[in-house]
């Protein structure tokens, strides 16, 4: 399996935007989704947000109207939109992809085996 990779992370204050970036051979396939997960420090694994051709798309209620997941602008890219960011956003970004018979929402950790990961990217956002 081919394993996204993730680009875009940075440091910003808070207010500020970013937009992330996973790129992946797998997004083309309805038997698959694209997920955005981020530990922080000392935090548990979440959600952020996830776009499948099959299931439509997902948001964590933490991110709702501040982040926006699409298909970027080559066919195998999908971004992630982060707008008015706040410090408790800061946290290592991972893309996943994801077989679409896991269940949205279900308690996961970053690198579990169902799922193929990136190497995630750092956002820091700061006052």
């Amino acid at each position: 399996e081919a394993r996204p990779v993730e680009s875009g992370g940075d440091s910003v204050q808070v207010g500020g935007s970013l937009t992330l970036s996973c790129t992946t051979s797998e997004f083309t396939n309805d038997e698959r989704k694209v997920d955005w997960y981020r530990q922080g420090p000392g935090n548990e694994s979440e959600l952020v947000a996830s776009i499948g051709i099959s299931v439509g798309t997902y948001y964590a209620d933490s991110v709702k109207g501040r982040f926006s997941i699409s298909q970027g602008h080559t066919e195998n890219t999908v971004t992630l939109q982060m707008n008015s960011l706040k410090s408790e956003d800061t946290a290592l970004y991972y893309c996943a992809i994801t077989p679409v018979w896991v269940v949205t929402g279900m308690s996961r950790s970053c690198g579990d085996g169902l799922s193929d990961w990136g190497q995630g990217t750092q956002v820091t956002v700061s006052s």
